[in-house]
């Protein structure tokens, strides 16, 4: 639909220039979009809901046959005070899940503001004529930053989502289960949901199966007690098998997000390690920059609700290690400035001596422990030895003095 200085299409373009092809592959798409679904109108705005009304309906439906058939069953004896209790606390869960659930649908995930600045002489039809291309991640090289749709320069881990029509920050995944992009604003409240439906599931489940199980009045037999199951509680049967099936889903989705959660990453960037190269080290493997430990990436998203796009500090880390390795090596040589020459493995029954050289030039202290077999020899050349006793005598060649004490 843009047009060039001369008034051209890019399919009147290819067209004039022969371009048979790609002028026909421009004029069906031209024409399946005159034909695509608005999405102001009725049906478009229907589209827009997803699956969120149906599971809604769902939870509601099996919650009402939880308790009918359940708690308040006729046909199955009274709940005692603690069971009972357990009972409906299934419920509660539940019931919390359905606000989590309205919350994750309508609560905004982190869309990024479309740049309005100038709006008047922006058109639609130009989408990048209006960019600031003097942006740091485009002078970086970080094309892929670059938006066509929503005209903006968007962050390193956002992502336009084709369903929304926006882009979302720290972009997950769009569910349609609740109808929303899980992002940074709504990703804890999406966990929060899944964790506690699936506690709910679980409660109820077993309070299900283990009203149907003790149930009183069932046969002894096997068979007998699947034909009584099947004729006198076919609600708490059927929400016993639909509890399963739906919770099979809903932990390995939870566990899925947690272990995501615990490692500071997105379901989008686990799926495209390969296409983003902030994952990428300097060898080519995989590396998350924004993995600041188990402990911390929980703890923020607990405290806060979401994660800072704030990358690791190898650096400091790095000259951390080298300032360990240079205190070792530090204390290594202090430790090595004292040293023993021991003579047959033993010096304290051979009448050790001790010698200290004091150097007048250098202003530094040098010791060390002989036995009384020791001689000083340089280049196999004789030197003046001293006899075991106190005493003070003439250094060799250097112009300092020697200390003997024994």
């Amino acid at each position: 639909m843009l047009t060039d200085n001369t008034g051209f299409t890019p399919a009147q373009l290819a067209s004039d220039k022969n371009h048979r092809q790609v002028a026909f592959f421009l004029g069906n798409a031209r024409k399946l979009l005159d034909k695509r679904c608005d999405g102001n109108s009725r049906l478009g705005k229907l589209s827009k809901l997803g699956l969120a009304p149906v599971l809604w309906c769902t939870i509601f439906l099996l919650l009402v046959t939880y308790t009918h058939s359940v708690i308040m069953a006729p046909n199955l004896p009274k709940l005692t005070a603690g069971f009972a209790l357990l009972a409906w606390l299934g419920v509660f869960l539940a019931t919390s899940g359905l606000v989590l659930f309205y919350r994750c649908s309508s609560t905004d995930p982190g869309y990024i503001k479309v740049n309005m600045h100038d709006s008047q002489n922006t058109r639609d039809d130009e989408p990048l004529l209006k960019m600031e291309i003097n942006h740091p991640a485009l002078l970086a090289g970080n094309w892929a930053q670059l938006c066509s749709t929503c005209k903006i320069v968007r962050p390193l881990r956002a992502k336009h989502c084709s369903t929304c029509d926006r882009c979302v920050e720290q972009f997950d995944h769009h569910c349609p289960w609740v109808s929303n992009c899980i992002g940074k604003k709504n990703k804890w409240d999406f966990f929060l949901f899944l964790v506690v439906e699936a506690l709910a599931m679980v409660i109820t489940g077993g309070v299900a199966l283990t009203r149907v199980l003790t149930d009183p009045l069932a046969p002894s037999s096997f068979g007998g007690w699947l034909s009584h199951a099947a004729n006198e509680h076919v609600g708490a049967i059927a929400f016993i098998v639909s509890d399963i099936f739906l919770f099979s889903g809903v932990a390995i989705l939870t566990a899925v997000q947690a272990s995501q959660i615990s490692r500071n990453i997105t379901t989008n960037e686990v799926a495209n390690i390969m296409r983003y190269s902030y994952l990428r080290g300097p060898g080519g493997r995989f590396r998350n920059p924004y993995d600041h430990g188990c402990k911390r990436n929980c703890s923020d998203l607990l405290i806060t609700g979401y994660n800072e796009d704030i990358e690791r500090d190898e650096e400091s880390s790095e000259s951390e290690g080298l300032r360990m390795m240079q205190i070792g090596r530090a204390s290594n040589l202090q430790n090595g400035a004292c040293h023993s020459h021991q003579t047959n493995g033993n010096t304290e029954g051979n009448g050790g001596h001790v010698v200290v050289n004091v150097n007048k030039s250098s202003n530094t202290h040098q010791s060390h422990v002989h036995s009384s077999y020791c001689t000083h020899h340089k280049n196999n050349q004789k030197t003046d030895s001293v006899p075991v006793g106190l005493g003070i005598g003439l250094g060799g060649r250097n112009s300092g003095r020697s200390v003997i004490a024994s």
